[in-house]
């Protein structure tokens, strides 16, 4: 009995050990999660106008820039997938994939083949471990994400785009991350950034409401000045979906080390129950074999008289 009590005290003390763990990672998480959350409503005004402002020179003006039109037969589409570098954060990295994955089937159904960009190391362990082609990865910044490593991924996005498919480019370009809703909600989102639809949305195809955009006069051209801000329309929304999934990543970590948290305090309750329960049988057993002896030492005692 006293083995079993010591293997008691052995896993407390382990769970109590992985407890303080969870406990200091959860607390960061927390801190980080204000931060990002800044940072992600500092971004989103920039980047809505920003690509408000794309549209309104796209639709004011007659050019036809490789990276406002459609392609008469779309072929090759980029995916760019947001996932994280580090573990311990549910199923934050999972459902994004997945959400890659359904975009993969969609794209691939209408006939186009899917050519991926990985930002994160568990999404490039993913396709890596299936011996799937990534065409380029991006690592180690998805928890703290700048504005450089925005540029860094947009560059060859926006070449890739620019090319002629026959020589390697894309038609589209698509972007899978997770949008950061509340502390309790991030939901991973597919968005296509190229060619930037013109099209309004369904409120306004319905006629409930109009967007007005500014009209412009264009200096030197239309197309110079697309291709001064569309590089910087596809760099800030990249940025802003970085920024969204590293709020998202943060509050799903934190979320995930609280319940391993709270598990491990259950656990330590349990295996306490169980160890007085052994403590205690033990102390039984103990008392019952000193009465016996006794009762039979006195049995002894009387017989010799």
């Amino acid at each position: 009995m006293g083995a079993q009590i010591r293997v008691y005290k052995r896993r407390i003390k382990s769970v109590t050990a992985t407890k303080k763990i969870t406990k200091a990672m959860e607390m960061i998480a927390a801190s980080r999660i204000v931060k990002a959350q800044r940072q992600v409503a500092a971004s989103t005004p920039y980047s809505s106008e920003l690509t408000r402002a794309v549209k309104a020179v796209a639709t004011g003006s007659t050019t036809t820039h490789p990276l406002t039109t459609e392609a008469e037969n779309p072929v090759r589409s980029a995916v760019l997938l947001v996932t994280s570098d580090r573990g311990l954060a549910g199923g934050y990295s999972s459902n994004a994939i997945k959400a890659a994955e359904a975009l993969t089937e969609r794209l691939r159904a209408e006939g186009k083949e899917v050519v991926p960009y990985i930002v994160g190391r568990k999404g490039l362990a993913y396709y890596s471990f299936r011996e799937r082609k990534v065409t380029e990865s991006w690592t180690g910044f998805t928890d703290k994400p700048t504005y450089a490593d925005a540029k860094r991924i947009a560059a060859p996005l926006i070449e890739a785009v620019l090319t002629d498919t026959a020589e390697g480019g894309v038609d589209e370009l698509h972007i899978v991350f997770t949008e950061f809703v509340s502390m309790m909600t991030q939901t991973p989102i597919d968005d296509r950034l190229l060619p930037l639809s013109l099209a309004g949305s369904k409120e306004q195809e319905d006629g409930a409401t109009t967007e007005l955009l500014p009209l412009y006069d264009f200096e030197p051209s239309a197309e110079d000045v697309l291709d001064a801000l569309l590089p910087r329309y596809v760099e800030s929304r990249i940025y802003n979906a970085l920024l969204q999934a590293a709020a998202s990543e943060h509050a799903a970590r934190r979320r995930a080390m609280k319940s391993a948290t709270d598990n491990a305090e259950e656990l330590i309750k349990s295996l306490t129950r169980l160890a007085n329960a052994a403590r205690q049988a033990d102390i039984t057993q103990e008392i019952s074999e000193i009465v016996g002896g006794s009762s039979a030492l006195a049995d002894a005692t009387a017989g010799s008289d």
